[in-house]
């Protein structure tokens, strides 16, 4: 093998955090000569100011030291111009401005709730990354506009570059972490507005969310959550508009008064021609050290809607402390507090969602004759 093949070879294995392709598949290499052993290697970054740029020259240059015969090497580092950043946009689109289309191999579950304050946020956070620890990828969209919870929960509350997304040319690359893309309002208001309240009316609202999913590129999913606001207003029904095919989880607690509002959701997604995929019922009854069971907010909530709506009751969440303040240190329950029972719970719940598979009735598969 030539020591540029070999280059070549080499740089295969770096992958922008970003993208998440190597860096050969992106056209980012873009000259690597050799003469007497020593390589002039040139890597165009996508936007000047890209927060990953170390990184990526840090692993460039590691890549490169295992090259077998490289005496040594000279890296010059670029930015691609506006044809090369536009020809990349085209590429990873793939010639679809809708990424979640009715082709689309993505499993899209929109978790919905009656009333606010059920933990509709960290079951999505949570099943988000329990998904994603089963080997899935796995992208959040946080539709909870005016209640945006996501990037705390997730641990991309803090001002650091990484936690930012990145604007190339017309398309936005959401951040990550815990293996989970996600996107939220929350991330562009700036530390300066982050205590300020967005009131924004309907047509605004549809615009954001449409945004997100247009504009916003996750790459190859296997499943999207989304976090929708609770309640039966706008954003729920340009979800139920823009995702007609989406699954719909419906999230509420034991109490029958938080049980009656959650059915309006379920009701909502049926009449839109969703598929309710079922229920999870979230601060059950917990075993206490007596082994009695404390129902400090009734039972029976959950069941009640799965009954009214023709759905399976998919779990129960007991209440529990470390469930809760897991999130508020960024860090999701399923990883920080593993053999908790809401923790296992919703594992299971994950796992269980993964086991029915999508839905293939009526979309192409990218399949050729032979």
């Amino acid at each position: 093998m030539s020591l540029e093949k070999a280059i070549y070879r080499a740089l295969e294995t770096v992958i922008d955090p970003e993208i998440r392709r190597p860096l050969t598949e992106l056209d980012m290499v873009r000259e690597v000569t050799v003469t007497d052993s020593f390589a002039t290697v040139k890597i165009d970054l996508t936007i000047l100011g890209c927060p990953a740029a170390n990184r990526i020259e840090n692993e460039v240059c590691q890549a490169l030291d295992t090259v077998a015969g490289l005496t040594g090497y000279e890296l010059k580092m670029g930015v691609m111009d506006p044809a090369q950043r536009k020809a990349l946009i085209e590429k990873l689109r793939g010639g679809k401005r809708d990424q979640f289309g009715p082709d689309s191999l993505t499993r899209v579950i929109a978790v919905t709730s009656g009333k606010g304050g059920v933990g509709k946020s960290t079951v999505t956070a949570n099943l988000a990354v329990a998904l994603a620890q089963m080997g899935r990828s796995v992208g959040v969209v946080d539709a909870d506009v005016f209640g945006f919870s996501i990037p705390r929960l997730l641990g991309l509350h803090e001002e650091k570059p990484e936690n930012r997304p990145t604007k190339v040319g017309d398309m936005i690359m959401p951040p990550a972490a815990h293996g989970v893309r996600a996107i939220s309002i929350g991330m562009f208001l700036g530390p300066e507005n982050a205590g300020r309240a967005v009131s924004w009316r309907g047509p605004m609202l549809h615009r954001t969310i449409e945004q997100f999913l247009r504009d916003v590129w996750f790459g190859d999913l296997d499943y999207l959550l989304l976090d929708l606001p609770p309640g039966t207003g706008d954003i729920a029904i340009s979800v139920s508009q823009l995702l007609p095919r989406a699954e719909v989880l419906v999230v509420t607690t034991p109490q029958l008064q938080a049980a009656e509002v959650a059915m309006r959701s379920g009701e909502l997604a049926k009449n839109a021609g969703q598929k309710l995929l079922g229920i999870i019922e979230t601060m059950s009854g917990y075993t206490g050290a007596d082994g009695s069971v404390v129902e400090i907010f009734g039972s029976g909530g959950g069941q009640t809607v799965a009954n009214s709506l023709s759905v399976p009751l998919l779990g129960k969440l007991p209440l529990s402390p470390a469930f809760g303040s897991a999130g508020e240190r960024g860090i999701p329950a399923v990883l920080a507090a593993q053999t908790d029972p809401a923790s296992q719970a919703l594992v299971q719940i994950a796992q269980d969602i993964d086991a029915r598979g999508r839905n293939l009735a009526g979309k192409k598969l990218p399949l050729g004759v032979l």
